[in-house]
């Protein structure tokens, strides 16, 4: 396992590398110029030099991407001249609430997806299946800012059950900020729970013909631990690699779901600086969406070549 390891480590660091050159590329070719966003519409040559100056924008482009990387290594993060921050600080904010709202997303999609997985696999009933294949195509459809929009609409306006906004932590009242966390992280699961439920349906269909599971069967041990010890577990891999590659979907669409439920997480702050044109910020913020979606993804294939020893002898 160890070794299994050890391979899939030069990938990750390649695919890190080559993302800080493409994000650090693209933000350049963007038209318009920071400083001249900072100084404002009335400021003079002058002015706009000097803030070039200090931002580093006046250094050769491999210069910048040098200095910019040593940072990252270093944790020497820089600072937001737009908000007037250190932007380790700035992003330690926003990281603690974000992971709520990812983690609180990923059990819900979990849940919600091992159970239409296991149905979609198991009922032999065909209105069932219907109406299990009708949720499955919604939930995975609907974007999510018309699903946040929906549950919004029904669960705060409508019934007055839950907050429509904000955000307040669990650590400081946990009845009440599962409360706030209920409905955003509802409507980040949605599409991934989709996805969890397809793939599982399908792998354990695949698994519920194997000989081992008639085996079972003909011996006369129960149905639900048959699924549960037996098709589950060999179910599983495919759904585990599909889970890294939906990490990604969550941190995506943090972005959308923050702003609509006015959660104050990384997605909102990654917003402002974009539209503020703050550079190293967006730059630093994107690298560790890279970073995380990474590690979270080797994380997924260690796992899988845990659960599927023939993996680790591809490997």
């Amino acid at each position: 396992m160890v070794q299994y390891a050890a391979l899939r480590l030069p990938s990750a660091l390649l695919v890190l590398v080559l993302a800080s050159v493409v994000i650090f590329g693209i933000l350049r070719l963007t038209p318009g110029n920071p400083a001249v966003v900072l100084a404002g519409p009335d400021a003079n040559p002058a002015t706009i030099t000097s803030i070039e100056h200090d931002l580093g924008l006046d250094q050769p482009l491999p210069v910048q991407y040098l200095r910019w990387v040593q940072g990252l290594v270093t944790g020497n993060l820089g600072h937001s001249y737009v908000l007037g921050a250190p932007i380790a600080t700035l992003i330690a904010r926003g990281a603690g609430n974000t992971l709520e709202l990812t983690v609180g997303a990923m059990i819900l999609a979990l849940l919600l997806g091992l159970t239409l997985g296991i149905l979609g696999a198991t009922t032999r009933n065909r209105l069932a299946q219907f109406l299990l294949m009708v949720v499955n195509t919604v939930t995975f459809a609907v974007p999510t800012f018309i699903s946040g929009v929906v549950l919004v609409l029904v669960f705060a306006v409508t019934i007055h059950l839950l907050p429509p906004g904000g955000q307040l932590s669990l650590l400081k009242d946990p009845s009440l900020g599962i409360q706030f966390l209920i409905l955003p992280a509802l409507c980040l699961a949605l599409p991934v729970s989709a996805v969890v439920a397809r793939f599982l349906q399908t792998s354990m269909r695949q698994v519920l013909q194997e000989d081992y599971i008639r085996a079972a069967v003909a011996k006369g041990l129960k149905r639900h631990l048959i699924l549960l010890r037996h098709a589950l577990p060999n179910a599983l891999p495919p759904v585990i690699t599909v889970l890294g590659i939906q990490v990604g979907q969550l941190l995506g669409g943090a972005v959308i779901v923050e702003a609509i439920f006015a959660w104050p997480g990384l997605g909102q702050l990654i917003l402002h600086a974009v539209l503020s044109r703050d550079y190293l910020l967006v730059q630093d913020l994107l690298m560790l969406g890279v970073l995380v979606f990474i590690v979270l993804r080797t994380a997924a294939e260690i796992l899988q070549a845990g659960l599927d020893p023939r993996i680790r002898l591809m490997g």
